[in-house]
């Protein structure tokens, strides 16, 4: 049997028949995407008012997407060429002559090609399911809203159906992409994959960067006015940056989290085959299960994904009562129990009977279970029914200071917890490998990867349900703030109900995402060791090079220990960078937010303020750090690796991992304990003697740890998941450069010397204030 030629890569009949299968999934999962579509869009949009809010907010967010795409062509197409030529620097791998033999075809051409329009093929689907995804959260919140009037079940099922959408569509693109590598390089596909996961990677940087900026900048600003100056409700029509806060939503939760879960969802892949075929490398006679196993535990994770989220709006009437889902979160939550039991069930007959390595389904099993206690886990520390935050609740009493301090020792804490869940996890995996070449140990953590993201549909629908119940309680406060009757009461409620959970869905999200991120560079950090150990055995053995084989990092080496150093402090640098936009950018916003309800009819709400101005701010800002933090991340580990040599380049990736994934977790779970402190201050019943509810002094005091709070978890942690990974892959991808050219010379000394000027640069503009016209 030889289907599409896979017989040419070494695999047998069942295994050609689980690739097209997995392509079939994909294909599947697209399919499943347009079907909720159609579901969504066919429900009604609301009134004429409720419309003409949802138009702002489509016309703002596809303006901001706009111009962010015309800002980062210029770098994709430089890169483009980059990674076209990357393939002439160095040896072509013993896979790649394999597959591609010198003597029948031009093998370095067919790789630079296909390198070079991997990375495009990534970039392009992670733009389309940022943007394609935003674009239907966008469409998704009016008619939320507008079914909010009829009943709870029918607004959360448009709103989580939206944001499965999303979902389907970052598992669908991941799969297609990395199976049509695979069945068209086979062996040689890890260095084609560099290129897709690359691709994928940086344009979650750019989407991440840009988004989390414009959201909170406005978000900061209309809090700031509107609730603590003004005492006015949030999403008051008369405060100007109200729209431009319901846009944000869409382009930084949505679009900017759909792209960042998608590229770890590549990234994993990429660790896989890389580690597996290595596998393969030492040991041919164990066939291709440590190629294609990984493949087919995603095929099954989408299967498994569309089963778990489609039964989301059943769980509220189940008959059997104690399955039956109280709230929103608790449906979520019963879905993606569903998914994890069935893709671990098939994981197992799968190891079992194709494989005949049970180690493999209950690693796979470890990285589902990783992703589902990250849920408690998460919520733990950020739901408005946990101890931590009633702690925070109950600082607010004595002021903004206790407020802010409160929240900072939650985060630290989340962090540690959540270090300690995933060290726990590779401990296992080493110990299932106890005895075994440690090839085998980091393979193992690669499949924990693909475990914890075969659930990506799940991930994606619950985090993208949060900016949509955002906005589509925003849509309802623009368009009934003048209406008492008891089915707008009823629904405003809804609305609120479905915030809040939203609220927990998408801190619990960001915690999955961190993870995953932290899981993902680990797995890059392996493939590095292990590609950098080919290309050096490749040297030694057919151009007579005399040099050492790194099998390890050691951190007693000084260079190395310089490294780590210097890796560990990229993350508190990147994050101080995009917490200073934030802060200018916000501050430009109080000034117009304030000029504006100076102006006569504007606090009266006879006049409609300018929201576009407010608009533009947000987008001008937002745009300009665009290059320089991507810039930063990009030539800092390259500099690292030209001067301080490859092994160092470990040191500085393995001190990205420790301090990006401490940090990141930190500021996204004090961040939304902090938010929803203020939101469980606002449900209460408004007496200022009492100081309760809204325009209490402590609720005043929880807006202010709310603000401080936004861009820790929207905009610095967030953005800190793929610049891990764009460090680690560019390191990936450069390390065979550094590797061939170890004396630098005159003309190395002289690229240092610009990649440094870059980064040089880069801080500058960085640091400069935006030009607001």
């Amino acid at each position: 049997m030889d289907i599409l030629g896979l017989a040419r890569h070494g695999l047998n009949n069942f295994e050609q028949i689980a690739i097209i299968a997995v392509l079939v999934i994909a294909f599947i999962s697209l399919l499943y995407a347009w079907l909720l579509r159609g579901t969504v869009l066919k429900k009604d949009t609301g009134t004429q008012k409720m419309q003409e809010v949802w138009n702002a907010i489509r016309v703002g967010a596809n303006s901001y997407l706009a111009r962010q795409l015309k800002s980062i062509l210029p770098a994709i197409g430089i890169l483009f060429v980059a990674l076209f030529l990357s393939v002439y620097i160095v040896p072509i791998s013993q896979e790649a002559l394999i597959e591609f033999p010198p003597e029948k075809y031009n093998t370095q051409l067919i790789m630079s090609i296909g390198r070079a329009l991997a990375f495009v093929m990534g970039a392009a689907f992670s733009l389309i399911v940022g943007q394609l995804g935003m674009r239907m959260a966008i469409q998704a919140s009016v008619r939320s809203a507008s079914a909010a009037r009829r009943s709870f079940n029918e607004s959360l099922t448009i709103a989580y159906y939206a944001g499965t959408i999303t979902g389907m569509l970052t598992d669908g693109l991941g799969l297609l992409g990395g199976t049509l590598i695979f069945i068209i390089f086979g062996k040689a596909s890890p260095d084609t994959l560099l290129g897709f996961g690359f691709g994928g990677t940086l344009l979650a940087l750019f989407m991440r960067i840009g988004g989390g900026i414009y959201t909170k900048a406005a978000d900061v600003g209309a809090d700031l006015v509107g609730k603590v100056e003004k005492d006015i409700p949030e999403d008051d029509p008369r405060n100007a940056a109200v729209v431009a806060d319901l846009v944000g939503d869409n382009v930084g939760d949505c679009a900017g989290m759909a792209a960042d879960i998608f590229e770890s969802y590549e990234v994993t892949i990429v660790s896989a085959l890389i580690l597996g075929i290595a596998l393969w490398s030492k040991d041919p006679t164990t066939g291709m299960k440590w190629i294609v196993y990984p493949l087919i535990i995603r095929g099954i994770g989408v299967l498994s994904s569309i089963m778990g989220t489609f039964t989301v709006p059943i769980w509220e009437k189940f008959p059997i009562k104690f399955l039956r889902a109280h709230d929103a979160e608790e449906a979520m939550f019963r879905s993606y129990e569903v998914s994890s039991v069935n893709t671990v069930l098939w994981s197992f007959i799968v190891a079992i009977f194709y494989a005949h390595d049970w180690r493999l389904a209950m690693l796979t099993t470890i990285g589902v279970g990783l992703a589902v206690a990250f849920n408690p886990l998460t919520s733990f520390f950020t739901s408005t029914k946990s101890a931590p935050v009633k702690e925070i609740v109950e600082s607010t009493k004595f002021g903004p200071a206790t407020t802010i301090l409160s929240g900072l020792s939650l985060g630290m804490e989340s962090s540690v917890w959540a270090l300690v869940v995933i060290a726990i996890s590779f401990i296992i995996a080493t110990a299932l490998y106890s005895g075994f070449d440690t090839l085998y140990v980091l393979y193992g953590v690669a499949m924990i990867g693909i475990g914890m993201l075969s659930h990506t549909g799940n991930n994606v629908a619950m985090d993208s349900y949060g900016p949509i119940s955002d906005n589509a309680n925003g849509i309802a406060e623009m368009s009934w703030h003048d209406q008492t009757d008891e089915e707008t009461k009823k629904a405003r409620q809804i609305m609120a109900d479905l915030d809040a959970v939203g609220n927990t869905t998408k801190a619990i999200t960001k915690g999955v995402a961190i993870a995953s991120a932290v899981i993902a560079a680990v797995c890059l950090f392996s493939s590095f060791i292990t590609d950098v150990s080919r290309v050096q055995t490749d040297l030694v053995t057919n151009y007579g090079w005399d040099i050492d084989i790194l099998s390890s990092i050691r951190v007693s080496d000084t260079k190395v220990f310089v490294g780590f150093l210097l890796g560990g402090a990229l993350p508190w640098l990147f994050s101080s960078l995009s917490i200073r936009a934030v802060t200018r950018a916000a501050g430009k916003i109080v000034e117009e937010v304030r000029r504006q309800f100076k102006l006569p009819g504007i606090m009266e709400g006879t006049k409609q303020p300018d929201y576009a101005q407010v608009v533009g701010i947000s987008t001008v800002s937002a745009q300009k750090e665009l290059i320089p933090l991507a810039a930063i991340s990009v030539l800092l580990p390259v500099i690292v690796g030209l001067v301080l040599q490859v092994e160092a380049l470990g040191g500085f990736l393995a001190g990205v991992i420790l301090s990006g994934q401490m940090l990141a977790v930190f500021m996204s779970n004090a961040g939304g304990a902090w938010d929803n402190a203020k939101k469980t201050i606002e449900d209460e019943p408004r007496d200022l003697v009492e100081n309760t509810g809204k325009g209490s002094d402590r609720h005043k005091a929880g807006v202010v740890g709310d603000t401080v709070g936004d861009p820790l978890k929207d905009t610095a942690g967030p953005a800190l998941n793929p610049m891990i990974k764009v460090v680690n892959m560019i390191s990936l991808l450069a390390a065979p450069v550094i590797v061939k050219y170890q004396e630098l010379g005159v003309v190395g000394w002289i690229v240092v010397a610009v990649l440094f000027a870059g980064v040089i640069w880069a801080l500058s503009v960085s640091k400069k204030p935006a030009h607001i016209e």
